[in-house]
């Protein structure tokens, strides 16, 4: 069990131990040359009831995103094998909505498996589940299901009203009974303190298994929403957060995920020497564009990386 106390000090570590630190972890539980690529298509965009603070595709926001779904299945095979072609092992579909209705979810059932043939690990995100849901997703083939907390849960009913951190944590629960890799992270830059993001860390360190993949989004400052006009986030607090992760949860990915395309390549640098290992890599991230993949590799060539 992770005390708060104990991931405090680990957090103001001074800054060159605390990275080195990370790195050495991060070494002796992976290869530190090597970063995973994951792509993320949007199935249901827009039109969703929440009323998350940072989302574009909240109904509730001035944003007022019209709700977008693609039904075409080869539409979706089609950006699961550009995404092979481009070096991702993980193709990620997202739906906005509070959870699946049916129908959709048959459909997305039917996606899972033919995605899978492609050769591609699946993951998908769909907000709250139940245990039926579960259960066919298991059924399906699903290796990962991604469900962020977004922050700590003190800080969590700042940004969000209209579900509760425990309902997260449930459907978070669900798919680890079910033996489905859980895939849970969050945002930094939503106005929170630093002690909000170490809250976060314990939160998911303490889970019954630790996320195989932890995405940690940098906010996108998006017109519209109400944190539009959120406060910069401090570099080397950003950077202490990725390495905190790191060491709490040694095993699993950690993913440099949304804000990328804001990030210097000194930064982005920076946190895969913190122990990041994965990336998105693709044209957009659900709504808002993501660093050029070109761009991506020419970076790994510098560091003498390359893809898993």
């Amino acid at each position: 069990m992770v005390k708060f106390e104990t991931a405090k000090e680990i957090f103001y570590t001074p800054f060159f131990e605390l990275i080195y630190k990370a790195y050495t972890i991060h070494k002796e539980n992976f290869d530190a040359s090597k970063i995973q690529a994951c792509s993320l298509l949007s199935i249901q965009t827009g039109g969703c009831s929440e009323d998350c603070a940072w989302c574009a595709q909240s109904s509730r926001n001035k944003t007022k995103m019209p709700k977008q779904i693609i039904t075409d299945l080869k539409t979706i095979l089609d950006a699961a094998q550009k995404a092979k072609e481009i070096g991702s092992s993980r193709f990620c579909m997202g739906s906005s909505g509070r959870m699946p209705n049916r129908e959709f979810f048959e459909m997305i059932c039917k996606v899972v498996k033919e995605v899978k043939k492609l050769g591609l690990e699946t993951c998908l995100t769909m907000g709250t589940l139940t245990e039926d849901q579960v259960k066919t997703l298991k059924d399906c083939g699903l290796d990962y299901y991604n469900h962020n907390i977004e922050s700590s849960p003190e800080y969590y009913k700042n940004i969000v009203t209209t579900r509760t951190m425990d309902e997260k944590i449930n459907t978070i629960n669900l798919v680890q009974k079910y033996d489905i890799n859980v895939c849970s992270g969050g945002i930094i830059g939503m106005g929170e303190t630093n002690e909000d993001r170490i809250k976060m860390f314990v939160l998911l360190a303490n889970l019954k298994k630790p996320p195989a993949s932890i995405p940690i989004n940098r906010l996108i400052k998006i017109p519209g929403t109400p944190l539009e006009n959120a406060p910069d986030v401090d570099t080397f607090d950003f950077v202490r957060s990725i390495a905190l992760a790191r060491i709490l949860m040694p095993k699993s990915f950690v993913r440099l995920s949304a804000g990328r395309e804001t990030m210097s390549e000194e930064l982005q640098a920076l946190c895969f020497f913190a122990g990041a290992n994965s990336i998105f890599v693709g044209e957009k991230l659900l709504t808002v564009r993501n660093s050029d993949y070109q761009k991506d590799f020419e970076l790994l060539k510098k560091l003498n990386m390359s893809l898993l």
